[in-house]
């Protein structure tokens, strides 16, 4: 099992100032990760999400990563695909790049970049995303795998060369963000990793594995976007551990209330984050975030719209929050589920620096360690 993290850049009140020093912070967090013993670094791509998501350019952030780095793998999770936001060569090109700069360290999650706010500041039609999501695949696997290529289908391109090549051969493992049953069985279809959301605990991850495993099971193999299948599965773990748990649980659930106030006004028309004051004791976050769900269940229910634990997730607070033994133990669930990579949610926007830090030291110390030892020993 591998252990890594995401940075989404949230920033509950921003300023330019506090901007700045926010994208130094998240550097500062990866570099100790590398020596904390995680696997992996994970940055999204967003664009004008104010608070919910700073990290416009991952492909920047990660580069910097890289540059102050030796061994920590870097991943894009997630390129917005779609061509409004990007055409796919550039992608193409730029991974390889970072491919090469890195020592072979690159991993490419593809997304759809579906906000409202983000369709209209690129002009994406909301129905092209899917199709062009898979379409810009199929070019990335084709393009790294064939020194001249050209490709005909929505668009035309080439012939042409991505240089440089990547060191990574055929090319960077390929992966998908699955927040929906349908996207994770689309992603077993095309042959690429499922970085999915665990909000909603480790029951719905269970799901989803058995969704994702199923699918693999019954493929035929026409849809596959490479010669390079990775069936590598991903799930979410919102986490903060210090030595005082009671203090853990209260940033971790004021860190979590953020996060869902956030997604609820960038994804569901909601209005801006407010409940982050630091005088709130965890109860009053976790009975807010639970008022949140019972109504957006009760919308849900009204527009006759069936709910799924992916859509009242992020109000669900049982996660790894507390001490090492808190999040030993909810690790120890999606081991059993057969989770491949626990992906750490640490920088939530009212998180401190600080908390962070010490986050990811109780992690290298004590937590990776002991699941370390557990494979050691089945070997």
């Amino acid at each position: 099992m591998k252990f890594s993290m995401i940075f989404e850049a949230q920033i509950a009140d921003p300023t330019p100032e506090r901007e700045r020093r926010l994208f130094h912070d998240c550097v500062e967090q990866a570099v100790l990760a590398e020596q904390m013993g995680f696997d992996r670094v994970w940055a999204v791509e967003h664009h004008a999400l104010t608070q919910y998501a700073h990290m416009s350019a991952s492909e920047i952030f990660l580069t910097w990563v890289a540059a102050r780095t030796e061994r920590i793998r870097i991943g894009h999770g997630v390129v917005t695909m779609p061509f409004g936001y990007q055409h796919p060569v550039r992608v193409a090109e730029r991974a390889a790049m970072l491919d090469v700069l890195s020592g072979g360290r690159v991993d490419i999650g593809a997304g759809r970049g579906a906000t409202r706010q983000e369709m209209s500041m690129y002009g994406v039609n909301p129905e092209d995303t899917y199709p062009q999501m898979e379409e810009a695949l199929r070019i990335f696997s084709n393009a790294w795998r064939e020194e001249r290529f050209e490709w005909h289908g929505s668009i035309d391109i080439g012939p042409g060369a991505i240089l440089p090549r990547p060191v990574q051969d055929p090319h960077p493992p390929l992966f998908m963000a699955c927040s929906k049953h349908d996207t994770l069985k689309l992603a077993a279809e095309l042959g690429i990793g499922a970085l999915v959301l665990g909000f909603a605990g480790a029951d719905d991850v269970r799901e989803m594995r058995k969704i994702y495993d199923e699918a693999i099971a019954t493929r035929t193999g026409d849809r596959l976007v490479s010669t390079e299948v990775n069936d590598h599965f991903s799930a979410l773990c919102p986490t903060i551990v210090l030595d005082d748990a009671d203090a853990a649980y209260r940033i971790g659930t004021r860190g979590q209330r953020f996060f869902a106030e956030s997604i609820a006004h960038w994804y569901g028309n909601g209005p801006a984050p407010t409940g982050y004051s630091e005088d709130i004791e965890a109860a009053d976050h976790v009975a807010a975030m639970e008022q949140d769900r019972d109504a957006l269940v009760a919308k849900l229910h009204e527009a006759k719209v069936p709910v799924r634990p992916a859509d009242t997730g992020q109000f669900n607070a049982k996660h790894a929050y507390g001490s090492a033994e808190t999040a030993i133990a909810y690790v120890e669930q999606l081991r059993e589920i057969g989770v491949d990579e626990v992906m750490c949610l640490i920088q939530m926007g009212t998180v401190p620096q600080e908390a962070c830090l010490e986050t990811i030291r109780q992690w290298g110390e004590t937590v990776i360690p002991h699941f370390r030892a557990l494979e050691g020993e089945a070997v």
